[in-house]
């Protein structure tokens, strides 16, 4: 939890910011300098997110934090999935997102054989491309699993993905960009021997799942509606998805004290945490300004 003199060195923070560039300006001894503009803006941090809810929340948690530890944040949100907005991050356009470690590696290394979360975080460390870094992992996840209902399980005596091979007619459902995935249609194959058909169901997905139009579905694993409508989480003993902890990309220039900032809030956010969060937007339908701040200020970060 983050503890009052966590926050006070947060304010500390900002203020010798201030102090030493003043200082730096003292230093020039050119007393015809003009004078600084105290009013000019400080550098913004701009923060993207993804075109989804649980996304939206941890950007939001990053922004509110950094902006209480004196930072100026521009949000840039719902930019996309990952094909949108990771040339962005290599443009230098977006300076800070919240990732998935393992979905991120395989956009970045397709042919990775990792899959715990370890050695998972490790390679991701290594094929970064220049001008990025990723901060600390949390211990917060939402990767990607495959579910099905209950009823479905029961039918066809279904635990792990492997199950799934004996089974004829299957329709697997999820974003578009899911059937050329590594752990898509091709991925279940190769790993498992499970062939299905591909329908694309976005933002349906669960909906879909639930009337029959497919009877797997692509569901993150923090996704509330799993345990809320009583659907299976198949095992995947094979490791066909990658461990996929909530991880920070930045800028390579992103100021040490954004970074040690964003670091304390991954670390409080927990998986149970995560989850909860995503009931108060998917059940309780607030928004995520108001989720982020209630939880900020309830783990310590804002006053």
């Amino acid at each position: 939890m983050f503890t009052a003199r966590n926050k006070g060195r947060l304010a500390m923070t900002a203020a010798a910011v201030g102090a030493s560039l003043a200082l730096a300006g003292c230093a020039s001894g050119d007393p015809l300098a003009p004078e600084p503009d105290t009013d000019a803006p400080a550098e913004t941090i701009v923060i993207g997110s993804q075109a989804y809810y649980s996304n939206e929340i941890i950007a939001e948690l990053d922004a509110q934090a950094l902006e209480e530890g004196g930072f100026t944040v521009e949000r840039n949100f719902q930019i996309g999935q990952r094909d949108a907005y990771v040339p962005a991050l290599e443009a230098g356009e977006v300076d800070l997102f919240p990732e998935y470690t393992g979905n991120l590696l395989q956009f970045w290394n397709p042919d990775t054989t990792a899959t715990q979360a370890d050695e998972v975080f490790a390679e991701l460390q290594e094929v970064v491309p220049e001008g990025l870094q990723v901060l600390d992992q949390s211990s917060a996840t939402d990767q990607d699993s495959y579910n099905v209902t209950a009823e479905f399980a029961e039918a066809n005596g279904l635990e792990s993905i492997g199950d799934l091979a004996g089974v004829d007619g299957l329709i697997l459902g999820g974003f578009p960009e899911l059937e050329e995935r590594p752990y898509g249609p091709s991925g279940l194959l190769d790993v498992y021997g499970v062939t299905v058909g591909f329908q694309a169901t976005g933002d349906t997905t669960v909906e879909s799942l639930l009337e029959g139009i497919v009877n797997v579905a692509n569901v993150y694993s923090a996704d509330p509606r799993i345990g809320s409508n009583g659907l299976v989480t198949l095992a995947d003993p094979e490791g066909l998805f990658l461990a996929s902890n909530v991880v920070p990309v930045a800028s390579a220039d992103l100021p040490q004290e954004a970074i040690d900032i964003i670091n304390e809030v991954s670390a409080a956010l927990t998986p149970e945490g995560l989850v909860a969060l995503n009931v108060q937007s998917t059940v309780d339908q607030l928004g995520f300004t108001e989720i982020a701040t209630q939880w900020l200020t309830d783990n310590g970060f804002l006053g």
